[in-house]
């Protein structure tokens, strides 16, 4: 569920408002074939720059795999070598196969993107009635909703909780929204597991069980699988690494089911060069299982994304939210693109169809400086851009973002390691301990264990942390398990008597996965508890 963050312009309106005549390409790019030994040498520095354990990187041109390669290792614990067709979970490039299924459906005259949710799914709503009665097929893919980012994410990440579509769905409505309906962008993944409902309510059949028929299988995608317990074979499946404490590791794989139509996917740059191929036609390539029709809607703007002021060597002007893909123009061509996040992995999925040109880059480590650092380069080769250092760029951006990271996060622990040398050596926690709803993410405990106060979530248990003082009455959570990166504060309100009602949360630390969207809950206390 990787953090992207774009605005945009009047001219993705433009598009949507009248019909748009197929405008003849750009003139294609004169560039010698792939120096693969330079991008080898290029690969190998990412690994090294970033603490990456293994990367595999696919290039398609032309409808033909011009390179499909693994480098490294697909996990530090067995130290197996990386190849085309070891598998990563990737992510949220998982949503182009889900709005490609309703493209299917679509063509297939059983749903039209313009559809109300509500037709389909009668129980669905949302905050306000009236977004509720005019949300559509079309806005469920498109990070428009009016939610937050990541609203509603800690029902299925980072734990694998034991929430269920039905949860989602009757969640939904809790959420206040941030901005109007459609008049901004915030990423989203919850919606995304609707639009995999619509699927399944649609065709009569799971989302997993429609992508895996009418859309891995036809194109031969045979190692691939929409979730991880579906894998045929899980023989060459890499570990995600993530750094913990300062030191990069393998980290707990996540097994959510939940998640699979918004990023549940497992695939290879092997089989991620069938799904391009195919995407991109012409000789050579596969047959297409879309529509011309479906495939222009699908790349066609649909909300509007920020473009940076600062000069770029791409020269881009617009961008914007497709169905499923990011779409923005550089140096004269449409660039279609995704990445994707979870635990311990990285992927990105760019494509250039005027010049037939597929990129796929994915990591086994949460670094997405490096698969930035990778397609960039290969995207230069191809665009003729020369002259950048892409991994010392991207290397320079990293630092400086940690950096300032860390200063602010250094500051909260030692103003925690303060308030804990000032605190008496077996706190009264009675004010605090306690049962907490919240109305989506459910009941959170905190508990006192000796001198320890601690934190626990009913549903999500891995969202297990130790609440310390920190300034009055703000609190912190360090989480047990060290892989999250997520540590949050924790805000209390108290009665006349001294005793908590409620406290919210948000997270500590800026680079944060958008995804722990802490700041979303509500948590006000239904039990008092006695410490033992």
């Amino acid at each position: 569920m990787y953090r992207l963050s774009l605005l945009g312009s009047l001219l993705g309106l433009l598009l949507l408002a009248q019909p748009v005549a197929a405008q003849a390409p750009a003139s294609p790019v004169t560039s010698p074939p792939l120096d693969q030994a330079a991008l080898d040498a290029v690969v190998n520095r990412t690994l090294k720059a970033f603490d990456v354990p293994g990367i595999a990187v696919a290039v398609v041109k032309d409808g033909q795999v011009v390179l499909a390669k693994g480098y490294g290792v697909s996990s530090l614990a067995t130290k197996a070598p990386m190849d085309a067709n070891t598998l990563f979970g990737i992510a949220s490039n998982t949503k182009a196969f889900t709005a490609a299924a309703l493209g299917l459906l679509v063509e297939e005259g059983k749903l039209r993107w313009d559809d109300k949710v509500t037709d389909h799914i009668p129980e669905f709503r949302m905050y306000d009635p009236y977004v509720t009665a005019e949300f559509t097929v079309r806005d469920l893919l498109t990070h428009r909703s009016g939610l937050g980012l990541g609203a509603g994410d800690l029902m299925m990440f980072p734990d694998s909780a034991d929430f269920t579509i039905k949860d989602v769905i009757h969640n939904l409505r809790y959420f206040k929204p941030v901005s109007s309906f459609r008049s901004k962008y915030d990423y989203d993944n919850n919606l995304y597991l609707v639009a995999g409902e619509i699927v399944a309510r649609v065709a009569g059949q799971p989302w997993a069980d429609f992508v895996e028929t009418r859309l891995l299988k036809p194109l031969g995608m045979s190692r691939s699988a929409t979730l991880y317990a579906r894998l045929p074979d899980r023989t060459n499946v890499i570990d995600g690494h993530g750094p913990v404490d300062g030191k990069v590791q393998v980290v707990r794989r996540d097994l959510n089911t939940l998640i699979g139509p918004a990023g549940g996917m497992y695939s290879s740059v092997n089989d991620l060069s069938k799904w391009a191929l195919m995407l991109l036609g012409g000789p050579g390539a596969p047959a297409s299982l879309l529509k011309p029709t479906t495939q222009r809607e699908l790349w066609t703007p649909q909300t509007i994304l920020p473009v940076s002021a600062a000069p770029s060597p791409y020269n881009t002007h617009f961008a914007a939210y497709g169905l499923g893909w990011f779409l923005r123009d550089v140096r004269g061509y449409k660039e279609v693109s995704h990445t994707g996040g979870e635990i311990g992995m990285v992927t990105k999925v760019l494509l250039i169809p005027e010049l037939r040109l597929g990129i796929i880059v994915l990591t086994n480590q949460e670094s997405g400086a490096a698969f930035t650092a990778v397609s960039n380069h290969i995207e230069d080769h191809y665009l003729g851009v020369q002259g950048l250092d892409r991994v010392q760029e991207m290397a320079d951006r990293m630092s400086k973002a940690q950096g300032a990271d860390m200063l602010a996060t250094a500051a909260v622990w030692k103003q925690v390691a303060a308030a804990q040398k000032a605190a008496p050596k077996r706190p009264d926690y009675a004010p605090l301990a306690g049962r907490y709803h919240d109305a989506w993410l459910g009941d959170v405990t905190l508990t006192a264990q000796g001198p320890q106060l601690w934190l626990r979530s009913v549903r999500a248990p891995r969202l297990l942390g130790q609440v310390l003082p920190y300034r009055g009455n703000t609190y912190v959570v360090r989480w047990k398990e060290r892989s999250f990166n997520a540590d949050a504060f924790a805000s209390f309100t108290f009665d006349e008597q001294g005793r908590a009602t409620g406290f919210k949360m948000k997270p500590i630390s800026p680079l944060t996965d958008f995804s722990y969207d802490f700041q979303d809950l509500d948590l006000q206390r239904v039990e008092a508890t006695t410490q033992p």
